[in-house]
């Protein structure tokens, strides 16, 4: 039996050219949506008029040659009447055997037929039987299937299909659903996994049109209603009248959401991305969604590792296939300070919210504001987790719930923020979230690291507080979200607004906004200035200040470097990024010896004459306020003849003495400090010009020893004024102490002592990397001064397992001899050996 479908009453004559006929009515579907911007006007019209046209040209070229054992059938998105201005018009002709003779002759005229009315046909001829197998080089084609649609022809040959492809698609299920996935991972791969493209495919990119046929084919073979949500289906709506704009536009099947049909679709551009991204990233979750669903059932390797992550719920959260879960469900509305411990519970194990915990928080977004937007105690709390192992996903999950845009206003400014830069290919928050998930890759190093990656894994080993870091890397682009051309300057502006609302202690602040607003600064020295000009070196230390910044700034441009686009960081521009570091860290590392403080009439004759002499670093590196507190202990200096005070700041305690100058002054007080088991991990030695020598030592206290015990606060002082006096015996204090453990194998390495008398005028410049222990700096400051040499100025910093000091040192005032560096070198390595 055959069907022959009657012409519809908007279906021209039958003999009337079918090429002016397919031209009027796509000319009246186009001249329809223009009007209305409404889809399916084009999906629903053009399906019914291909559907006319492929019926016309089997009545007129198959039916006489092939009557019965063959059928026409629409596949793939015609199939699912989802047909575009210019999509491919999916053809499936099904026969009993392969169509020879005139059949075959026939086949060639019905599809040169339908070319000639101008529609791109794409077609293949099959069996039932073929239909019903799997196709291991073509998967596709079995899932084309799940859309199929009879047109015409014999409905006896497609009942037979009717009745036989159900039961093997039910069979088959779990593999073309595997294929789908995979296919899906890749596809998500190509694009970074990220909906926020400036100039998306709207189709190909996360979020888009196959994005909404995955959902489809998921719900078809698992039986679910994903595709059918209502937030999806609203998705669907705008994206297909952004793709039939598109393909009108171009006149051919594009895709791509450029810069300038951006422009053409809307008045307000940002407007409509930002509405595009709402809609891409509904349709992105809930394909992860779907393909989370498929992939968790009957996986054990799957199973089993999600039963292992299951293992991680707490007593406020509970890990379920994958997703983090409010154990309460109402307990966010009474403790709004659990927020920020599902971020950190994020950040600690790397595992993302389920789409129900991102609701909750949502709704709670104002109660949120409220506790967290005034709090002076935030920045304690958010430092905690931007020092998470995995901070990026606390941040993305921030970003999702709404929560980040919600407290820090500057943020929603830049959210889904297309900037029209043809280097870029992200919005500037998905660029800011890419490049800490950048520096997050580069800490775990691994295979993908490179060797010239490896010198900024290093330096990043070295930076004991990343939050600060990273805090600095969320605003570093806000300022684009006011739209000022200067958007490094407007964007430390209101980091440093932002830092000090939260809490964040000034000096903090000063470095937060110092990497903000210079975060061009090297990259700018990559392409823009001569590196071997000196001139240049002194350009770069005048904006960066002091080497402490400098790490930082150069892991941020390289962060950010890198989340320009996947290329964007080549080879070349990271050696010239090392090559820019190294350029400033000599530069700044010669000053600190060669810049002194002089006179300064704006200030009073007491500050002058203590100030004068100072590195310059000394003003760089201080508030008034810790100035004002000197010279008080200066006070104090001059009528007890030492000075010295203890306080504890951001987790750690911090020495300062003033004293005058003399022999293993500053050896002495780090052998005291080691002695009463402190950990040393930052120091500083100046000497201004009339011999008053101040230190400063930061240490931590392992064993909780002064917070446990109060009175041993008063009596470490003792011990150091004792030392400092010369009445304790140091290396006395040290033998007391005990040896801590080992570091493990992986993270020990060979100490290295190098010499630079090009550095100075007047010392020579000597810097130590060793692995640190307990006394190792006494022992360092010790070889020295058995040495004879004089110490000037000192630079110390640890970072885990890792020394970094920087000496000055002289001998009558003068270089160390080539012999003196020599003797020095040994005696510092065996001091480093222990």
């Amino acid at each position: 039996m055959t069907v022959e479908r009657p012409l519809s009453s908007a279906t021209v004559p039958v003999a009337a050219n079918p090429l002016d006929a397919v031209r009027a009515a796509s000319a009246a579907i186009e001249q329809e949506f223009r009007a209305t911007r409404d889809p399916e006007t084009v999906r629903g019209r053009r399906t019914s008029l291909v559907d006319e046209a492929v019926t016309e040209a089997w009545r007129r070229h198959l039916h006489p040659v092939a009557p019965t054992g063959l059928s026409v059938l629409a596949v793939g998105g015609y199939g699912r009447r989802d047909l575009f201005p210019h999509s491919d018009i999916d053809l499936l002709v099904l026969v009993n055997e392969p169509p020879v003779g005139s059949a075959k002759e026939g086949l060639s005229r019905f599809l040169q037929t339908l070319w000639d009315a101008t529609l791109r046909v794409s077609h293949s001829v099959r069996t039932v039987r073929e239909c019903c197998e799997m196709h291991d080089h073509n998967v596709e084609l079995n899932i084309s299937l799940l859309d199929e649609r009879f047109l015409c022809g014999d409905d006896v040959l497609h009942s037979e299909l009717s009745a036989r492809l159900p039961r093997f698609l039910g069979a088959q299920r779990s593999t073309l659903a595997r294929h789908l996935c995979r296919l899906s991972h890749q596809r998500h791969s190509k694009y970074a996994s990220t909906i926020h493209h400036l100039e998306p495919n709207i189709k190909e990119s996360p979020g888009g049109m196959r994005d909404l046929h995955l959902i489809a084919w998921l719900d078809k073979l698992w039986e679910t209603a994903v595709g059918q949500e209502p937030e999806v289906v609203e998705a669907m709506s705008f994206l297909a009248a952004t793709r039939c704009f598109l393909h009108y536009r171009s006149n051919r099947d594009n895709n791509q959401l450029s810069f300038d049909a951006q422009e053409e679709i809307a008045a307000d551009p940002a407007s409509f991305m930002r509405r595009y991204y709402r809609h891409t990233r509904t349709v992105y979750r809930a394909a992860l969604r779907s393909v989370d669903a498929f992939e968790s059932k009957g996986n054990s390797l799957v199973a089993g590792f999600r039963d292992w992550r299951s293992r991680l719920s707490s007593s406020e959260f509970t890990v379920s296939r994958d997703r983090i879960l409010f154990r309460s469900s109402q307990q966010l509305t009474h403790d709004p300070a659990l927020a920020m411990r599902l971020f950190a519970f994020a950040g600690r194990h790397r595992v993302p919210l389920h789409s129900e915990t991102e609701r909750r928080v949502r709704d709670n977004l104002g109660s949120l504001v409220e506790h967290y937007g005034q709090n002076p105690g935030f920045w304690a709390e958010l430092r905690e987790v931007l020092n998470l192992p995995h901070a990026s996903s606390a941040l993305r999950a921030m970003h999702d719930t709404g929560f980040l845009g919600a407290v820090f206003p500057d943020w929603a400014g830049i959210e889904c923020y297309v900037v029209r830069d043809f280097n870029h290919r992200y919005t500037v928050d998905e660029h800011t979230l890419i490049a800490i998930e950048r520096l997050e890759q580069l800490r775990e190093g691994g295979k993908s690291v490179s060797a010239l990656e490896e010198r900024f894994r290093t330096l990043l080993s070295e930076i004991d507080d990343p939050a600060t870091l990273l805090f600095a890397l969320v605003f570093h682009d806000t300022g684009k979200g006011a739209e000022d051309s200067a958007h490094a300057a407007q964007s430390a502006r209101l980091a440093a607004a932002a830092a000090r609302r939260i809490g964040m202690p000034e000096q903090t602040v000063r470095i937060v906004t110092s990497l903000v607003d210079n975060h061009l600064v090297l990259s700018s020295a990559m392409t823009g200035r001569d590196l071997d000009d000196p001139a240049t070196a002194q350009w770069l230390a005048d904006r960066v200040g002091f080497v402490e910044i400098l790490k930082h700034l150069t892991l941020l441009t390289f962060a950010d470097t890198s989340a320009v686009h996947p290329g964007a960081l080549t080879p070349w521009r990271m050696e010239q990024l090392w090559r820019v570091h190294r350029t400033a860290e000599r530069e700044l590392t010669r000053e600190l010896e060669r810049d002194r403080i002089q006179s300064q009439a704006s200030l009073d004759m007491r500050r002058q004459q203590f100030l004068k002499g100072f590195p310059t670093r000394y003003l760089r590196t201080r508030t008034d306020e810790d100035i004002q507190y000197h010279l008080g202990l200066e006070d104090v200096r001059q009528e007890a003849g030492v000075a010295l005070d203890i306080r504890k700041r951001e987790g750690v305690y911090e020495l300062t003495v003033l004293a005058k100058d003399r022999l293993a002054l500053f050896s002495s007080i780090a052998g005291a400090l080691a002695g009463f088991g402190m950990n040393i991990l930052k120091a500083e030695a100046f000497a201004n010009q009339q011999g008053t020598v101040l230190d400063t030592f930061s240490f931590a206290d392992p064993q909780r020893t002064l917070e446990l015990n109060p009175p041993e606060m008063d009596r470490l002082r003792q011990i150091v004024e004792r030392v400092l006096l010369g009445r304790a015996d140091v290396k006395a204090l040290l033998k007391n102490r005990p040896r801590p453990p080992a570091p493990s194998r992986g993270s020990r390495f060979d100490p290295r002592v190098s010499f630079d008398n090009d550095a100075s005028e007047v010392a020579t410049l000597v810097e130590v990397v060793a692995q640190d222990r307990p006394g190792l700096l006494y022992d360092l400051t010790s070889a020295f001064t058995e040495a004879g040499c004089n110490i000037d100025v000192v630079l110390i910093d640890t970072e885990a397992h890792r020394a970094l000091d920087v000496f000055y040192v002289n001998t009558d005032s003068r270089k160390l001899p080539s012999a003196l560096c020599v003797e020095l070198e040994t005696a510092l390595l065996r001091a480093c050996a222990g």
